[in-house]
């Protein structure tokens, strides 16, 4: 009986999932999309006001709106909630914390570099004054440009000898300046022209202080870079976090794992990865030398100019294959509005390969690129290779995710590389059991990004525990996986300098084996067709993997839970 209901349920929420084109959406209650979305029109309002970046009025407002939020959720019924609504109270009230947490670590790196700012509180009233129209005497605020000009230059000379400076520290030193870049320019544009006197006294003044501004900032980059204790021959400059804030930002992503444990569980994949890739060697010929295989492999490149439809044609296919398989809803609107762009040779120095949603961006050489930088990029963008990736860029990855998470559930905000980049990954590995790849080239194709995708656990985590530094990082991609080396360095660039979380490069296998290990949970026991599971995951909306296991397998969930799913068996 449980089981009918159950079902029932379901196929309630998918039909809301297949109109969601119309704009209808399914919530599980209406308190906590109530005060989500209040809160996000709470921050989109600050953040029309509060422009400069790295102030402690911009840090301070924020953490005490986060505070705000938490009392009123206090005030809520946890044990009254529906189910769906308790997961969001648990999630909600996390990411409240984690801003509150995050504002008091802003404040504390501010104050450790306060005296390299002595002339901040001149620029931010002056930008104060600007938000409401008042009126600023021109001469003088010519005279405190003049006057932070020439201390940004006694202090220069300064910093250019402190040894204590870190990367941390110019990273802060980075916000802070380009927050008051930013108060000085709207100041500016806004009473230049409008104001006579400003427009006589100001502008020079102004442009000589944003060029020394910006010489401030380079300054503070080089000299923590010299600094540095992991620089080496790469020229890869990042910061590692270490163990304590790795096990902090898990918690956070509900992964109850410890950074050793991942890399176990990286290792046990990568030798199930070797064992095929070893399989699909033999069947090309090549024996054990796998290495001699993956080689003809990156030989099939298309010839310059031809990527782009290559891509579309991988895309036909994948697409065609999901349908035959009848393993997802796709909505018609999905399929046709995505594009394709082509990326700049700047960009693929951060990214050699792909990114993806509804612009699937390409990598392919351009005419300003020399003969080497062209031909990895060939080689590394062949499309055996890019058998694994289209599908994860598009439909059923992100593209479908972006599609459904514009639709469904809205107010849902709980962005986490292991359901962003999980699900993709999951999509790599279904299609892989699905038999998609049609040779052993394809295999190999798949299975070099398989093994990509555990090598970015062993280096991300090992680089931020500080046992190895970004060249031996680039070597483990060459050697152990079979990058090109411009697309090696160009990854572990991306992962260290690119922006990204530290724990992201986890998130692509370890979200994909979250995602495995519930389907095999729901459908590997006939509770669900694996065509319900696919639709229903995209029918709540990005969260932390374990909370929509809770949801899917109707949990019981205290308002202070704990993170406790140990998705994955180590030996």
């Amino acid at each position: 009986m449980s089981k009918i209901i159950f079902l029932s349920i379901l196929m309630l929420c998918l039909s809301f999932m297949l109109d969601a084109q119309s704009g209808k959406e399914y919530v599980p209650c209406s308190e906590m999309p109530d005060i989500i979305n209040a809160y996000h029109a709470d921050v989109t309002a600050l953040d029309r006001v509060y422009i400069v970046n790295g102030s402690p009025e911009k840090t301070g407002r924020y953490k005490l709106l986060a505070e705000d939020y938490l009392s009123k959720i206090e005030k809520l019924h946890f044990s009254n909630l529906p189910l769906g609504c308790k997961v969001d109270y648990i999630l909600f009230k996390r990411d409240l914390a984690e801003s509150v947490f995050q504002a008091q670590n802003d404040a504390k790196e501010y104050s450790t570099l306060k005296k390299w700012f002595p002339f901040n509180d001149s620029i931010y009233s002056l930008e104060k004054i600007r938000r409401r129209g008042g009126a600023l005497d021109a001469k003088n605020t010519a005279l405190i440009f003049f006057t932070i000009n020439k201390e940004i230059q006694q202090l220069q000379t300064k910093i250019t000898v402190e040894k204590s400076l870190t990367i941390k520290d110019s990273r802060r030193a980075g916000i802070i300046i380009n927050g008051l870049r930013t108060a000085a320019k709207n100041v500016f544009n806004f009473y230049n022209g409008y104001d006579p006197l400003f427009t006589w006294w100001v502008p020079d003044t102004y442009n000589k202080l944003d060029s020394a501004l910006t010489s401030y900032a380079t300054v503070f980059k080089i000299t923590a870079e010299k600094n540095a204790p992991n620089k080496d021959s790469s020229g890869i400059v990042g910061y590692p976090i270490g163990r304590e804030e790795i096990m902090r930002q898990l918690s956070i992503e509900m992964i109850p794992y410890t950074p050793e444990e991942l890399i176990q569980i990286a290792n046990k994949e990568f030798a199930w990865c070797d064992h095929q890739m070893l399989l699909a060697s033999a069947e090309m010929g090549f024996g054990t030398d796998w290495k001699k295989a993956l080689e003809k492999v990156k030989l099939s490149y298309v010839p310059a100019g031809e990527q782009a439809q290559a891509m579309v044609k991988l895309y036909d296919e994948s697409v065609a294959f999901l349908k035959a398989k009848d393993l997802i809803t796709i909505p018609p609107l999905a399929e046709e509005t995505w594009r394709i762009a082509m990326m700049t040779p700047e960009q693929q120095l951060i990214n050699p390969f792909f990114y993806g949603g509804e612009e699937f961006a390409v990598s392919y050489p351009t005419n300003t690129m020399d003969f080497t930088s062209r031909m990895m990029s060939m080689r590394g963008n062949n499309p055996h290779f890019s058998r694994a990736t289209v599908h994860h860029e598009l439909i059923a990855g992100h593209y479908l995710q972006q599609f459904m998470n514009e639709r469904v559930n809205t107010y849902r905000h709980y962005e986490t590389p292991f359901w962003t980049e999980g699900w993709a990954l999951y999509w790599e590995m279904l299609l892989w059991n699905e038999n998609f790849p049609q040779s052993p080239e394809d295999r190999i194709g798949m299975l070099f990004w398989r093994m990509h995708r555990c090598a970015r656990i062993i280096f991300s985590l090992n680089y931020h525990m500080q046992k190895w530094p970004p060249q031996k990082c680039i070597d483990f991609l060459v050697e152990r996986v079979g990058h090109e080396r411009a697309n090696a360095e160009g990854e572990v660039r991306r992962s260290f300098v690119g922006g990204y979380s530290p724990l992201y490069q986890v998130g692509y296998m370890i979200g994909g084996l979250q995602f495995m290990a519930l389907k095999n949970e729901l459908v590997g026991t006939n509770k669900m067709t694996i065509k319900q599971f696919h639709d229903a995951v995209l029918q709540q909306n990005s969260m932390p993997v374990e909370m929509l296991r809770a949801i899917m397998t109707n949990q019981s969930l205290e308002s202070e839970y704990k993170s406790n799913w140990r998705f994955y068996t180590l030996p």
